[in-house]
Parts: C-alpha cells; structure tokens; sequence
C-alpha cells in the first residue's frame, strides 16, 4: 500500500502508483489495469476522489516528470536483485530505495550535499578491515567466472571448505590456472555478500551536439575479503556485448576508492547540454 510519512516527508511508492500519477499530472484518463493502484492512492490521501495530487507530492511528481541527472543502483544479493537510486531535477533531489518482497519503493527528499552520503549507503558502504588475500587483481574470461557461479547450487552440506575448493575446481576447469588468482576468485565467490552497479545518465553533450550520456562501475562485495572493481566488462554494458570470451577484470579496492567512484559518477557542470539551475 502506498503510504506518507509527514515526519520526515517519505513517501512509498511502487512503480503502478507512479503510473497512476503520472496520468494524472498529463489530465489523462486512468487505465482499468491500475484502477486498484488508483484507489490505494485515494485511500492513503496521496489524492481526492477527482484524482487531484495531494500538495505534498507536487515537488516528487514533478522531479520524476522532469529530470536532470538520473542514477540508478542495480543490487543483487541474498534476496534478488533490488533497485535503488537518485533523481536530481530543478531545484529538489529525491532517493528511492526498495526493500525485498515489497513492491514500494521509499522516496525521501534529499539535500544535494547529501547526494554521495546516500548512494554509499544504498550499497552500504563500509570501512571495514580487510583481511590477506594471494593477489589483489584478477583477471579471467566470463566463462570463468559463470563456471564458479554455477557450482553455487551444488554446495550445500559442504564445510566452507570443501565449498571453496569445489568452485576453485570449476574455475580450472575453464581455463583459470594461475594459482594465486584461482585461489582468490573462488573465495571471493564463495564469499561474497553482494555485487552492484551504480550508473548515471543525463543529457550531455557529443562534439557540441545534445546526447544522451551515461556512465558507471560495478564492484562486489565480498565481506572481510573488501572490496573488489570490475574493470573489465566496464560499465555500462550494452545488450549483447557481452559473452563467454569477454575479459574479466577484478581489482581489489578499499572503501574511500569506491567512494570516489561514486563522486566521480556525478556529471560536472560542463558536461550538460545546457547547464542545469541549481538544485
């Protein structure tokens, strides 16, 4: 159900009521597909029975309508993949981060000097110690690194152990025989609490022509074995560019790298078409 919280002006929101708004805002009539989107909206107050916004939402609608810069946090873990992200318009700045099994996402307006504070912690970004590893660079082919991924099924009633190996011997058997970067590859898999994406996307510029521009990175998370850049595929990866020959390249950075990395994600001033006004 969507819902407002007055408190700390935060909506939740899933992607039909986001439907149901935007035909609203447009003057267009509600499809019978999201009528019950339509009427959980009504029933939370978000709008009146003409289907008119509530005030409070004007500034979200409107920053969701219009962007400048949008920055999308691809996740995958435990639970599934879940999506996150930043929406920078004209003049306000909105968050969203979704929760496992729920459709609503919560929307929370943000200062815009808070705008890296809040992606580091939709990957939850920490400052951990990090223990030894063989090597901190890898570099294989994804068929690789699909050959350890696919053992993870099998591992259950093994010891962490006997699980490591077990990867160790896929990731060999596909080609990977340097002993230091077999080692660590197979438990970064078999240790690896999430690996996400973050991407950027805004109207630039391309040889003084307005174009779409987009660009990212990739990490994994993998625990007390830190924190690990995926080079190579680099993002963003485009459908169909990537295959079983494609280079895999893994570098183990620390956590004020991936920081910079997501600061170095934001478009400076000179990269837009047109300069934006200040958010």
């Amino acid at each position: 159900m969507p819902s407002y919280d007055s408190t700390r002006g935060r909506f939740r929101l899933a992607e039909n009521h986001l439907a149901v708004l935007g035909h609203r805002i447009e003057g267009e009539e509600v499809s019978s597909e999201l009528a019950e989107a339509e009427r959980e909206l009504r029933e939370a107050g978000l709008t009146d029975q003409a289907g008119n916004l509530d005030f409070a939402l004007s500034p979200l609608v409107s920053t969701l309508r219009a962007p400048t810069v949008v920055l999308h946090v691809e996740a995958l873990g435990e639970h599934g993949t879940l999506h996150h992200g930043v929406t920078i318009g004209d003049g306000y700045v909105y968050s969203h981060e979704s929760w496992p099994g729920y459709a609503e996402s919560e929307y929370v307006r943000l200062e815009p000097n808070m705008l890296v504070w809040a992606l580091a912690r939709m990957v939850n970004l920490q400052g951990d110690d990090q223990v030894d590893v063989a090597t901190p660079e890898i570099d294989a082919t994804m068929a690789v690194l699909d050959a350890g991924l696919a053992t993870l099924d099998r591992l259950q009633g093994l010891t962490a152990e006997e699980g490591t190996d077990r990867i160790a011997e896929a990731l060999k058997g596909a080609g990977l025989t340097r002993k230091s970067q077999l080692s660590t590859l197979a438990k970064l898999i078999a240790g690896m609490r999430s690996s996400w994406r973050m991407t950027a996307a805004w109207q630039g510029h391309d040889e003084g022509s307005p174009a779409r521009q987009v660009r990212g990175f990739a990490v994994w998370d993998c625990g007390p074995l830190g924190y690990w850049h995926r080079e190579l595929p680099a993002e963003p990866i485009l459908p169909g560019q990537v295959d079983e020959n494609t280079p895999l390249r893994l570098v183990r950075v620390d956590a004020k790298k991936v920081w910079q990395l997501i600061t170095d994600l934001l478009p400076a001033a000179e990269e837009f078409a047109t300069a934006p006004h200040p958010g």
